[in-house]
């Protein structure tokens, strides 16, 4: 008989304490086994950033002629405001975009009985968070050499992506489950990510769009987190908490809903695999 899998909120709590010590094992191992054997190695989380932000910063504010609308607005302004918005994009992205093959990529855990299978998106997560972690590092020194000024409203930005973090992972759970029965998954999900780049406020300001047209980023996950980032951390305002409520309880509805979708459509995985 197939043994059931628990899907209460309760169950996953204890699953991450029992397995902190694997999940923590495997982040690291994921984390600096994608730069293993190149020349280097890890300089890469920091040189791939640099050179989006500096491609993207000559296409949008010299080719373009893109502008935030911030007074007195240097080049060197536009490019800390877009790659505010591209380093939430790529923690966005890195999560959905791995999320099809988390499980097809590692069939051996499958066959493993003992082995958590839940714990492979908090893993690709973890991975992703620290590529995100390096990133915003290099946004607070670039900020620092160009003595731009920041607000301690920065700090609060753990509590603005915490509703996004639960949406990606109650979405790689969801996604890394269907991946298995549907492999052409994988290219969607790539796409998708390429438009929510771009129907995002990541190059240009929401109000640079016609009003009709506006309310259509409210519906990209993404698009509440670059906008209190850029708030609090760039701008000094406030964050707008209705808005990061509601996404809230949103972000928890995908959170344990993809939970509980893994958990009753693992056990077919084998049979797939």
């Amino acid at each position: 008989m197939t043994q059931a899998h628990p899907i209460s909120p309760a169950s996953l709590v204890k699953l991450l304490i029992n397995s902190r010590g694997l999940l923590w094992e495997l982040t690291k191992r994921d984390f600096v086994g994608r730069y293993k054997g190149s020349f280097l190695g890890i300089a890469w989380s920091l040189l791939n950033p640099l050179l989006m932000l500096a491609i993207y910063t000559f296409v949008f504010s010299v080719a373009f002629k893109a502008r935030w609308g911030v007074e007195n607005e240097s080049r060197v302004d536009f490019a800390i405001v877009l790659f505010s918005g591209l380093i939430i994009h790529s923690l966005f992205g890195e999560c959905i975009s791995r999320a099809p093959i988390l499980i097809t990529g590692n069939p051996n855990y499958v066959k493993k009985v003992v082995f958590p299978l839940e714990i492979l998106p908090l893993v690709a997560m973890g991975s992703a968070l620290g590529h995100f972690i390096v990133s915003l590092a290099v946004l607070l020194m670039f900020c620092l050499v160009s003595m731009t000024p920041l607000y301690l409203g920065g700090l609060l930005l753990p509590l603005v992506l915490l509703p996004l973090l639960l949406t990606v992972l109650g979405l790689s759970w969801f996604l890394s489950s269907l991946g298995v029965y549907l492999r052409d998954l994988a290219q969607a999900v790539g796409m998708i990510v390429m438009i929510a780049l771009f129907l995002a406020p990541v190059f240009y300001p929401i109000s640079s769009l016609p009003p009709s047209y506006q309310h259509l980023l409210a519906f990209n996950p993404i698009t509440l987190p670059i906008v209190q980032f850029r708030n609090l951390l760039l701008w000094g305002e406030p964050v707008t908490l209705m808005p990061w409520f509601v996404s809230l309880v949103i972000g928890l509805v995908i959170f344990f809903g993809g939970f509980a979708w893994f958990q009753k459509t693992r056990r077919g995985f084998a049979d797939v695999l």
